[in-house]
C-alpha cells in the first residue's frame, strides 16, 4: 500500500519518551512511498533523516524507543487535532491544520495570492527607502481588494 503521509500517536504518558521514527523509519517508509509523518511522539537521527521526508513532530529525543503497533489506518489526535484517513494536513515547523474538502481546489489560487501581497510588502519593506508611509500604501492596496 503506497500512502503520502503517516499519523502516528505515541500513546507514552507522556508521549516523547523515546523516539521511534529515525534514520531506519524514515528510510523504510520512503521506500514504501510516504513523503511525510505527524506525531505527538518524538523523532531522532536528524543527520541521517532519509532525503525530502518531512516531518512534525511532539519533540527531538536522543535515543530509540519501544514501539507496539496497536492500529493502522485509524483517526489519531495529534497535539489536539484529529486527523483521520484520507485527511489533507498542511504543517510546517509551526504546527498543523487541516484541509477541508470543500477548500483543496483552491488552495494553489490562495496560495499565490498570499505569495503575491508578501512579495509586494517585502519589497517595501527591504527596499532602501521603506517608510511607514509606503507600507501604509501597500496595506491599503490590499485592503482595496477586498
Amino acid at each position: 500500500m503506497r500512502t503520502e503521509s503517516f499519523t502516528v500517536s505515541d500513546l507514552d504518558d507522556p508521549a516523547g519518551c523515546g523516539a521511534f521514527w529515525g534514520e531506519v523509519q524514515s528510510a523504510i517508509h520512503v521506500g514504501l512511498g510516504a513523503r511525510a509523518i505527524l506525531t505527538n511522539g518524538a523523532v531522532r537521527d536528524l543527520d541521517q533523516w532519509a532525503p525530502g521526508f518531512r516531518f512534525l513532530a511532539g519533540s527531538i529525543a536522543p535515543s530509540h524507543a519501544f514501539a507496539g503497533t496497536v492500529g493502522f489506518g485509524e483517526e489519531v489526535q495529534v497535539f489536539g487535532l484529529r486527523v483521520r484517513p484520507g485527511d489533507l494536513v498542511h504543517a510546517d515547523r509551526h504546527g498543523a491544520v487541516i484541509v477541508p474538502p470543500a477548500l483543496v481546489r483552491a488552495v494553489p489560487a490562495a496560495a499565490r495570492e498570499i505569495a503575491a501581497r508578501e512579495a509586494r510588502l517585502l519589497a517595501v519593506a527591504r527596499g532602501r527607502e521603506c517608510t511607514a508611509d509606503k507600507l501604509i500604501a501597500v496595506f491599503a492596496q490590499h485592503d482595496a481588494v477586498h
